[in-house]
Order: C-alpha cells, then sequence, then structure tokens
C-alpha cells in the first residue's frame, strides 16, 4: 500500500486505472489519475471510512465490475452520503492486501487517541481546502476549510484571526500559522471559565482539583481514576509528571469518549429485550431504497445496507409491476431510477443482522398485480428461506406478540388481514392473494392496536 497500487476505478459505463497508495502518515489514501488535471485534493481518509467489501458486494460492481474476477474486486463504504468507491485490482492478491490493510487501518483509527484524531481531523481539512496543493492556506481557502467543517463565522473576525496568525506577512498560513489558527479557532471561552473554576489562580488542575469536577459531574471518581485520566490526556509530559493536568488536556478529555455526556455502556443493547415486540419504539425508515430526491433520484439496494448500518430495524419496500414479470421498487409515478424486488431482497438477507441480531420488518406498499405478488411471495420464500416468518412461534394464537429475543435472526412481513366479509366480497380468484400458499402476511401486527 505504501509503495502504491495500480486499481480499476469503476463506474455505470465507465472504467480508469488510478495509482492508489498509502501516506507515511497511514492514514491518507492518495489516489492519482492519468490526467494531469486532476492529480490535485484526490485523497480520503481513513476515519472516514465504514466498511470494506470484498467481491462484488456492492451494487455497482454487481452491475458494472462482471468483466473484473470477483476475487480481484472490493469496495470501500463511506460515512455519511459519499458514494461507495468501486476497485479492481490486477491479482486476487494485491485485492485481498488492500482489503486487509484497509480494514488494519481502521482498527488501529479506532484505537487511537483523541489528540491524533483532531490532529487527522484537522490535516484532512486542510488538504481539502488547499486548493492549488502549495500547502499554505489563502484567507479564501480559510474561509473554504470553514464552511467545510460548519463553521458560520463574521468574515471581519475570519480574517482578523487569520491577519494574527499570518506572522510572515505574506496573506499566506504556513505550517505553524496554520497550526495556530486552528488552535485559535477552537478557543473555548466557556471551557476556560469551567477549567479556571477548578483550578484556581494557578491555572493549573491538579488531580484532587479534578477529583472535585468528576463529583461534581456526578461520577464516583477517586484520586487514582483522577490520575488516569491525567496520563491519558495531559499533552505536557512535565505537567503529566507531577499529576497536573493543563487546559489543552482537559479540553481533549471533555472531547474524549470518556468526556461524553453519553453513557458508553449504552452503545450495546442493555435493555430488557423478552417483552412483547409491542413494547418497544422500532427504529424506521421511510423510501429507504432512495439515495437522494424524492421526485428524480436514485434507487438503489445501497440504501439499506446504509439504514441497517445505522440501526435501522424498519425498512419500506414500495413494490410496482416492472418488465419481464419481475417487481420493481421506486418511488411510484415519480422519475426515480427503477431497482429489482429480488435483489433488495438478497441485500437484505446479507445485511439485516450485521450491525444487530434483532428482528427486521419489511414495510411493504404493495402495488402489484395477482401474478407479480406471487412472484413476491416466491422470492420471499426462496431468498429468506428460514429467516422468514411464515408462522406463529409456538403457540398457534398466542395471547402477546413475540419479543425482539425470541425473534432474533427472522424478518417479518408487515402486511394487513382482510376480514372474512371483504375476501367473500372479492371476485373469484382474488382471494388467493392472501392464501398462505400466494402471500407470505406478518400476523403479528393485526388485532394488537
Amino acid at each position: 500500500m505504501l509503495h502504491g497500487t495500480q486499481l480499476w476505478k469503476i463506474k455505470p459505463g465507465w472504467r480508469q486505472q488510478r495509482l492508489y497508495r498509502l501516506e507515511s502518515d497511514g492514514m491518507t489514501i492518495w489516489y492519482q489519475s492519468r490526467a494531469k488535471k486532476a492529480r490535485s485534493k484526490q485523497i480520503f481518509s481513513i476515519l472516514h471510512i465504514e466498511s470494506v467489501r470484498e467481491g462484488h458486494q456492492s451494487e455497482g460492481l454487481r452491475r458494472n465490475g462482471r468483466r473484473f474476477p470477483e476475487s480481484c474486486c472490493f469496495s470501500i463504504s463511506f460515512m455519511g452520503r459519499r458514494k461507495n468507491l468501486d476497485l479492481a485490482a490486477g491479482s486476487e492478491q494485491e485485492a485481498h492486501s488492500w482489503v486487509q490493510g484497509l480494514r488494519k487501518l481502521m482498527e488501529r483509527a479506532i484505537a487511537m487517541s483523541q489528540r491524533e484524531k483532531l490532529h487527522i481531523w484537522i490535516r484532512d481539512y486542510l488538504h481539502q481546502a488547499d486548493r492549488d496543493g502549495d500547502e499554505k492556506m489563502s484567507f479564501q481557502e480559510v474561509k473554504d476549510m470553514l464552511r467545510m467543517i460548519n463553521i458560520d463565522m463574521n468574515d471581519i473576525y475570519a480574517y482578523t484571526l487569520f491577519k494574527k496568525c499570518d506572522r510572515s506577512n505574506t496573506d499566506r498560513l504556513e505550517d505553524h500559522e496554520i497550526e495556530e489558527f486552528c488552535t485559535q479557532l477552537m478557543y473555548r471561552p466557556e471551557l476556560e471559565e469551567i477549567f479556571h473554576q477548578y483550578s484556581g489562580e494557578d491555572r493549573v488542575l491538579s488531580a484532587e482539583e479534578l477529583q472535585e469536577f468528576l463529583h461534581h459531574q456526578g461520577e464516583e471518581a477517586t484520586l487514582e481514576r483522577a490520575r488516569e485520566i491525567i496520563h491519558k490526556y495531559e499533552l505536557n509530559e512535565k505537567a503529566k509528571q507531577h499529576d497536573l493536568m493543563m487546559q489543552e488536556g482537559f479540553m481533549m478529555y471533555l472531547l474524549s469518549v470518556e468526556g461524553d455526556i453519553f453513557n458508553e455502556k449504552h452503545r450495546k443493547v442493555y435493555q430488557d429485550m423478552t417483552q412483547p415486540l409491542s413494547h418497544y419504539f422500532i427504529s424506521s425508515s421511510h423510501n429507504t431504497y432512495l439515495t437522494n430526491h424524492q421526485l428524480v433520484g436514485t434507487s438503489s439496494t445501497e440504501s439499506y445496507i446504509r439504514a441497517f448500518m445505522d440501526g435501522c430495524r424498519c425498512v419500506e419496500l414500495d413494490c410496482w409491476e416492472g418488465t419481464n414479470g419481475e417487481p420493481v421498487i421506486y418511488h411510484g409515478r415519480t422519475f426515480t431510477s427503477k431497482i429489482l424486488f429480488k435483489d433488495v431482497i438478497a441485500t437484505i438477507k446479507h445485511y439485516a443482522f450485521k450491525y444487530s441480531p434483532y428482528p427486521v420488518i419489511l414495510s411493504i406498499e404493495n402495488h402489484c398485480g395477482l401474478e407479480q405478488q406471487v412472484t413476491m411471495a416466491h422470492h420471499l420464500r426462496t431468498i429468506l428461506g428460514d429467516m422468514l416468518v411464515t408462522q406463529p412461534l409456538g403457540d398457534q394464537d398466542p395471547p402477546h406478540l413475540p419479543s425482539p429475543e425470541a425473534l432474533r435472526g427472522k424478518i417479518l412481513v408487515k402486511g394487513k388481514k382482510l376480514s372474512e366479509r371483504r375476501l367473500a366480497e372479492d371476485e373469484e380468484g382474488k382471494a388467493r392473494m392472501v392464501s398462505g400458499e400466494h402471500m407470505v402476511m406478518f400476523w403479528y401486527m393485526w388485532g394488537t392496536g
């Protein structure tokens, strides 16, 4: 990775070979195309990677990467709305090396200190804002950086701060000047007030004073715990040796996971999961298939993967009549693109339980006729197999819904059960649409309020 590898970047109807290389910092991937005009700013940080998938596991590679062996392909998924990066290597060994290397770097990033992450985060945005790649920052580039990190700063104040840090008087910030600007940018007067409240006139926090602060925050902290925090987050080595904390170290602690108001123990399921399903709030997604605009946007199976990664347990499938007898999913009567129902079900099968073992509910908005409803039921049964709940668990007429614990690894289809009167009124043959043979219904939902 440090020497660089020629990889194919694959997009719909297009592919191009580029040199991809890991920078010496071990946290930045740099890439270069053959076009000179495209050589600048083509980097991304390991911190922005959500996951790395081997083979044709992305929609882009399934559609456009068939000319490359699956063992040579991999996809990089990013946090936020950035599209996947679909790549193909020249050999299976090269692809495997990049996949394993990226995963190890992601593990390393998770284990990094708050200061290291902050340093890389700042440098990443500086790279993006540095338009001409001269490693110096003009005022316009500084304004671009502020916009990237969502800081709405008055131009006069920003320019005053810029000139204050431009000690070389070149209208460009260099090296330590950029670092000073970022330090000034992060100045928090309310944090300084809190620090001075506990540190007193000497403006240095002792282990005893830090313990007092922790007690006032409702933490059962011992003096030993206060010393551990100092040794973990203090930046000044001399202060650390004397169990003292400066303001910068105090800020690093407050910015860390340990200083987060969120209870770290709650990042994992800690509630009782044996109550009836109707006793829980369920994280749900609307128009799950869309990647952007709901009138002209793109539908993608990738959207279901992202929903599951975000903890969603109920996803929506808007089903419409498709060509060749295959139902499709899209935002009906709009210009959004269409994806096959069976492709969505296959994606759900592979990713529904990668990030949570608890049940997934398919909320189907059905606009298909009887024939394609039969096709839908066939795909649900054949693709999902034993994952799909098609009959009661245990008792034939249970008094309550089963619990999330009892439904671990199971997929439920949410639908409506028609009344006997409605069934009798239907035309001959239409009753088959709700029969167990053809259409799988989420039998738990009706009658539960």
